[in-house]
């Protein structure tokens, strides 16, 4: 009968920053030269990002620095904070934000912390031990026998890999009641200097943290939205397309210019094979939750799908809204289509390092 999704709570954090602002603040830490500082604000307006949320904006844009955490470079060899320095912000910032979020997916589930047996957590952008989990048992009132899996290091695609070990977890087990939890702060890995890939990369990414509760059927209600399978599939000859690794001075995130190409090619016909296996085609899918990894990755999966431009809606407006929060965005716009009773069979897909996608159906 498969899972059964029941709530989904979401989490931003306290200030966010205009994008012409964000351009602002990023001359002092990234451009050397006339020509970059005025190529800058081009590149942050092609994002079409309106506003993003950080953990380290103080106040808003307005007074001296909206931020403390970050110096301007000192010159070119400067790359600001160390990854320890950035891990121990993280250290202080996730935990927060993750309970903000699980409290609002347990409040639209009906169900008590009490009652959850199983914990799944999803992060690419920061490490602790003991982590995100023991937070959240701590802070909610979690069972102290609860199963715990952490689903790290995956990227964007981060939270539907974790849709897939929640659900089966609830397939395995009839009582098995799953808080899934992903939390990004993909602002602490903001990279001093210029490089046009990372300088992209800064003007993209967001801090946010989403929640979903999941139930056997037996126990679900009459509208909730059931993930019926799963699917994933890593692109030949794309291993350097995205990349996410750990450097002195924070994660390093690498987005080649190929990213949009390889969708291009490999999206369509994977999906087609892998909806046939569900008995359907791409014209039968009635809303899409595509993860707005930037405006050309929705513009590519528009196109290499044939879909209308009202299908990318919801993902669009995420992205113009929030940014690209990597893990949690494609459960933001879950939450959108389900608030507004969009249409069924949905399709969430997700990229990330490899290059690879990961899918879930979401039907009645």
């Amino acid at each position: 009968m498969g899972a059964f999704l029941v709530g989904i709570g979401t989490a931003t954090p306290a200030h966010t920053i205009a994008q012409r602002d964000a351009a602002e603040l990023a001359k002092a830490f990234c451009c050397q030269t006339d020509e970059q500082t005025r190529l800058l604000p081009v590149l942050y307006r092609r994002t079409r990002i309106r506003q993003r949320g950080s953990v380290l904006l103080d106040h808003a844009m307005g007074s001296a620095s909206p931020q403390s955490f970050f110096s301007p470079a000192q010159g070119t060899a400067d790359r600001g904070p160390t990854t320890q320095q950035r891990m121990q912000r993280y250290a202080r910032e996730a935990p927060p934000l993750a309970l903000s979020a699980a409290r609002g997916a347990l409040r639209e589930s009906g169900l008590t912390p009490r009652q959850i047996t199983e914990l799944v957590t999803v992060s690419c952008t920061g490490f602790i031990a003991p982590g995100i989990d023991l937070a959240l048992i701590n802070a909610l009132g979690l069972p102290r026998t609860i199963g715990r899996t952490h689903v790290g290091f995956m990227g964007c695609h981060g939270a539907l890999n974790g849709l897939r070990v929640a659900s089966a977890l609830v397939r395995a087990d009839p009582d098995a009641r799953v808080l899934l939890c992903a939390v990004e702060l993909c602002s602490l890995h903001f990279r001093y200097g210029w490089d046009p890939a990372q300088v992209v990369g800064n003007a993209l990414f967001a801090d946010g943290a989403a929640a979903a509760v999941l139930i056997h059927a037996r126990r679900a209600p009459a509208n909730a939205w059931r993930v019926v399978a799963n699917g994933s599939s890593l692109f030949p000859d794309s291993a350097e397309a995205m990349t996410w690794r750990i450097g002195d001075y924070g994660f390093e995130m690498m987005l080649s210019a190929q990213v949009p190409a390889l969708i291009a090619e490999h999206l369509r016909p994977w999906l087609t094979s892998w909806l046939r296996q569900q008995g359907l085609t791409v014209p039968a899918i009635r809303s899409w939750a595509i993860h707005p990894g930037g405006p050309r990755i929705l513009s590519t999966v528009e196109a290499c799908l044939r879909v209308p431009p009202r299908a990318m809606a919801a993902s669009r407006a995420v992205l113009v809204t929030h940014g690209n929060m990597s893990s949690p965005t494609v459960l933001f716009i879950l939450k959108r289509l389900r608030r507004a009773a969009a249409a069924r069979p949905c399709v969430a897909l997700g990229f990330g390092p490899g290059l690879a996608v990961e899918a879930a159906l979401l039907d009645v």
